[in-house]
């Protein structure tokens, strides 16, 4: 299925060994603040930072807008990143400060490109009543991550395979490729969904290692059952796996990529390579937003006037940070 040479480390094997295969758990976290919604974070951990180039997974809801007060994520900077926006259930405004503003909605992704650096804003509008699905990042290369900032929407198509009803946002997979473009080294992102005891056969690259996300209920990966909020890190080498639901009904994030082959520093909102890169990022949103519009260089960009006010951010840790692959 790959057209791209397996690396030399990459061990080849079929379905391989469920030993091999890697269950992390989720942790909660106020997404924007103590009193802000709750969601289940698998990626980044201290044990694994990179799955491919994807270096960031929450997971949220369902939750009842009513009582939660759903997702209200003031504006806020990024850079040397892309934000993938991924609905289950409910809709999403995004606002950017590179001028792109767009509906999130289930089954469409929102890519947002930060490159050098972008602000934006996600609030669940007034109609959601359920709020339900993933945020995820990934990585931009050296090559790419000083890029003027972009937006990209793409609604796939599903495909079958086996049992499994297949939408691919971003890459490759089961004969449907999306046109968005990542700027990074091939990856996939993909929705999986399967009926009770429903069983799919997919066929995988080598050369990648793949998370599998389960939500909503269980899932046998090879035989190994995987926990609804959990995420199973597949290593490289596999050429194929076999997905298999329970009593429930399932669905499932895929992602999956070519190792970014890079160190990277990732704190709060930003993605740099040292250190001091990091402290600078957070110096430069600092001045924006205490200088006000046109009084910086506004790395993060313009915004709109009379939107909720920007979130500060923390103060940097003590010790220094150290790059990690």
């Amino acid at each position: 299925m790959s057209d791209v040479e397996p690396r030399p480390d990459a061990v080849i094997c079929e379905n391989g060994d469920a030993r091999d295969l890697e269950v992390l758990d989720p942790r909660d976290v106020p997404l924007g603040g103590p009193r802000a919604m709750s969601v289940r974070r698998t990626l980044p951990q201290r044990g694994r930072t990179l799955i491919g180039s994807w270096c960031f997974l929450d997971h949220y809801g369902p939750d009842a807008v009513e009582t939660t007060g759903g997702m209200r994520v003031p504006r806020h900077p990024h850079t040397g990143l892309a934000t993938v926006s991924w609905l289950f259930t409910g809709e999403i405004d995004h606002l950017d400060s590179a001028g792109f503003e767009a509906r999130v909605r289930p089954g469409e992704v929102n890519l947002m490109v930060a490159g050098r650096g972008i602000s934006h804003e996600e609030i669940s509008t007034p109609h959601t009543r359920t709020l339900h699905g993933a945020q995820l990042w990934y990585a931009l290369p050296d090559g790419t991550r000083h890029m003027p900032p972009t937006f990209h929407h793409y609604a796939p198509a599903p495909v079958s395979v086996g049992e499994a009803e297949i939408r691919v946002f971003l890459g490759s997979l089961a004969g449907s490729t999306s046109p968005v473009p990542t700027y990074t080294p091939p990856l996939l992102g993909a929705e999986i969904r399967l009926p009770a005891g429903g069983r799919a056969d997919l066929e995988l690259r080598a050369d990648f290692e793949y998370g599998v996300l389960p939500d909503g209920g269980a899932v046998h990966l090879d035989g190994t059952r995987v926990a609804s909020d959990h995420l199973a890190y597949v290593p490289l080498g596999r050429r194929r796996v076999t997905l298999a639901a329970g009593e429930e009904p399932v669905r499932l994030v895929l992602i999956g990529g070519v190792p970014l082959g890079e160190r990277i520093v990732m704190w709060w909102n930003f993605v740099g390579r040292d250190h001091d890169e990091v402290a600078a990022f957070r110096a430069a949103w600092q001045a924006e937003i205490s200088a006000g519009p046109g009084l910086s260089d506004e790395r993060f960009g313009p915004f709109p006037a009379g939107r909720p006010d920007p979130l500060p951010a923390p103060v940097m840790p003590p010790l220094r940070l150290r790059p990690r692959d």
